[in-house]
């Protein structure tokens, strides 16, 4: 398994890359938090103080836990949060940490909408 991206011009190399990193069931959840005066990156901040986005990105299963400012919506933290597979993100979503999130969610009053995406094998 390659681990690194592959050189520009490397077009094998990354065909290869792409064909084993597609072989799992990989699942996306996009969240998106809004809030009112700045709450919703005062949210993400915190996540991030604590230590939170740290433990979730060392959970098994986790490939990718960031977020992102949108330029058109100062209000809304975009959490893109990905997983090796659903079992993972059950197992997730079981964890005590999950009531942390949500303790912090409630803090800051946050509305959330979510989006999922399922890259399947091919």
């Amino acid at each position: 398994m390659i681990v690194e991206e592959p050189a520009a011009g490397s077009w094998f190399l990354l065909l290869v890359y792409e064909q084993e990193r597609m072989d799992g069931m990989s699942i996306t959840v996009n969240l998106y938090y809004t809030g009112t005066n700045g709450s919703a990156r005062k949210f993400a901040e915190e996540m991030m103080r604590r230590g939170l986005v740290a433990a979730v990105r060392a959970e098994e299963g986790n490939e990718r836990y960031e977020y992102f400012f949108p330029m058109e919506d100062e209000e809304t933290v975009l959490l893109i949060d990905r997983w090796r597979d659903q079992a993972a993100l059950d197992f997730h979503h079981k964890s005590p940490m999950m009531a942390q999130i949500a303790a912090l969610r409630d803090k800051y009053r946050l509305r959330l909408r979510v989006e999922r995406y399922v890259e399947e094998p091919r």
